[in-house]
């Protein structure tokens, strides 16, 4: 029977199958005839009869090259459905077919680079419950915050090994506590070591996505992390353009520190427009968000940078009155024009995460149509996201692969 979607020549029906099957998940990158590639003639023949989303991607000169497209990177691990950075999260977005899974670092007090969203573990790990580090919660200003709890910085490695983690959102995501007290706290090396053990056994290339927390501030206190993760990188050989990491980071000069000491690719992040990088805010630079969005913004970080990972908000705003979804920004266009590819993060099922367009019902914590949430956004061309449900955004890539596979 013939299948209307799918192209008539023996090697377009094999990108085909290997994309509507899932077979691009998880160490697609092996795959060099499926993986991100050269246009070819009929690619810039048909360009302008193209929607958006099915352009020839931006070619870096970086291993992202050879990365599926549009990217899935498994935020956090699947922190949908796992406590979030643990190896069984890692695990577990692996399995769902993740093509990437993210990595937040923050240090120790003896400088070990450990896993954790932020340095401040009391939502994230049962430290609360242990009665000889009470004495430890404390009161910090992290990047002009007032943040009240335990921080990594204050701990040995050896004193978080005692700790386990836990689910971060125990009211929203109650399936996730089930796995409460499983796992430890992973330090990046351990993180590494999965991932190459994961590579190993399965004979695909496993890629990290690495963010730098709060830099200034761990290099103001005598803690840098970029120095420590050059180290471990070249120590895993995983330094390089070709390394198998990926590094982002909020602040663009942590950015510029890791272009100094390895080659990999870099992804800047950016929050929402009225927001500074708080690297700005230390050194009176003035520009906001919106003002690195601008040509001259994305100029100077295609310096530095080779994509952007930005709130979904700067590039499918919505109404804050309404929640539903405004006009479409020029963000995309305007940042493959300079080269720049486009993560934005985070998709996530639940409909307190969805514009009002994509939502099911008035539950907050009941999940809306993702799917079609994910395939509006790479409609507009966006290069990968970050998501907490690696599984529904795989289904809406396949649909969007399916939909438009001339390429």
């Amino acid at each position: 029977m013939t299948d209307l979607h799918r192209p008539a020549s023996t090697d377009a029906s094999r990108r085909w199958f290997l994309r509507t099957s899932g077979a691009l998940g998880l160490g697609a990158a092996t795959l060099s005839t499926v993986g991100v590639g050269e246009a070819s003639a009929a690619d810039q023949e048909s360009a302008e009869r193209r929607p958006a989303g099915t352009r020839p991607p931006v070619r870096t000169g970086t291993g992202l090259d050879r990365l599926p497209h549009p990217l899935v990177i498994g935020h956090r691990g699947a922190s949908g459905y796992r406590p979030e950075h643990t190896l069984g999260s890692y695990q577990h977005a692996l399995d769902l077919g993740a093509d990437v899974v993210e990595q937040d670092l923050v240090p120790t007090k003896d400088g070990h680079l450990v896993v954790r969203h932020e340095n401040e573990i009391g939502g994230t790990t049962d430290v609360a419950d242990h009665a000889e580090f009470a004495a430890r919660k404390t009161t910090k200003t992290i990047d002009g915050k007032a943040i009240t709890g335990w921080f990594t910085e204050d701990f040995t490695l050896a004193e978080l090994r005692t700790l386990r983690a836990k689910e971060r959102l125990p009211l929203q995501r109650q399936h996730n506590t089930l796995y409460d007290g499983r796992w430890a706290v992973p330090t990046f090396r351990d993180v590494v070591e999965f991932a190459q053990q994961r590579a190993r056994a399965a004979g695909r290339e496993v890629w990290l996505y690495v963010e730098t927390k709060h830099p200034s501030y761990f290099r103001s206190i005598g803690l840098p992390l970029e120095e420590r993760l050059a180290t471990e990188l070249r120590r895993a050989g995983l330094a390089g353009r070709n390394g198998r990491a990926i590094l982002q980071s909020f602040e663009p000069s942590s950015l510029q520190r890791l272009a100094r000491l390895v080659d990999n690719p870099r992804i800047q992040l950016l929050s929402d427009r009225n927001t500074q990088p708080y690297d700005f805010v230390l050194a009176g630079d003035k520009r906001t968000v919106a003002d690195l969005v601008t040509p001259d913004g994305l100029r100077w970080m295609a310096g530095f940078a080779h994509g952007l990972g930005p709130t979904t908000n700067l590039i499918a705003p919505v109404d804050p009155a309404t929640g539903k979804l405004l006009p479409a920004t020029t963000l995309v266009a305007d940042a493959h024009a300079h080269g720049l590819v486009l993560h934005p993060y985070t998709l996530r099922n639940e409909n307190a995460f969805l514009p009002a367009d994509f939502r099911h019902g008035t539950d907050p914590n009941a999940y809306g149509d993702s799917l079609a949430w994910a395939r509006y956004l790479m409609d507009q061309g966006v290069d990968g996201f970050f998501t907490d449900q690696a599984d529904t955004s795989l289904l809406a890539r396949a649909d969007f692969w399916s939909a438009h596979h001339a390429d």
